[in-house]
């Protein structure tokens, strides 16, 4: 059984921006992964995500609940249809099959601590579903 205690320094990181981004479509984004199957977590995935500045909402869905808490940064929300601003210290509840996207516009990079169950997939129009690659 893995350690319990995932240092950043060995915490694995996914990075992604054209042309990556065919086949696993988040575009511009780090991700250091932390809780996860393959880290010793059972239940939980938690990754931290940083988003490059002046990027448009990517749009898709969950099928378990995520949430998604800002460190750092702005971003601009699309949650079902509806517009959201975040900033530091807010959260983010993305509940399970509801069109999400979450983009940062701004100049600073943005970011974010995200939470899914276990098991969790990501779906995009015209994809097939994926577990994302931090959350095995």
């Amino acid at each position: 059984m893995p350690v319990p205690v995932v240092h950043a320094s060995s915490a694995p990181v996914f990075t992604f921006s054209p042309p990556d981004s065919v086949d696993l479509p988040v575009p511009h984004i780090t991700v250091r992964g932390y809780a996860a199957p393959s880290r010793g977590s059972t239940e939980i995935c938690m990754w931290r995500l940083t988003l490059a500045p002046g990027v448009p909402p990517w749009m898709g869905m969950v099928d378990r609940e995520e949430v998604f808490f800002v460190l750092s940064g702005n971003a601009v929300v699309s949650l079902d249809g509806t517009e959201h601003k975040l900033t530091a210290a807010d959260a983010l509840i993305v509940p399970p099959h509801v069109t999400f996207g979450i983009g940062n516009p701004y100049d600073e990079p943005l970011e974010m601590v995200a939470v899914l169950p276990v098991g969790g997939r990501g779906y995009v129009a015209g994809q097939e579903p994926f577990v994302p690659p931090w959350t095995r």
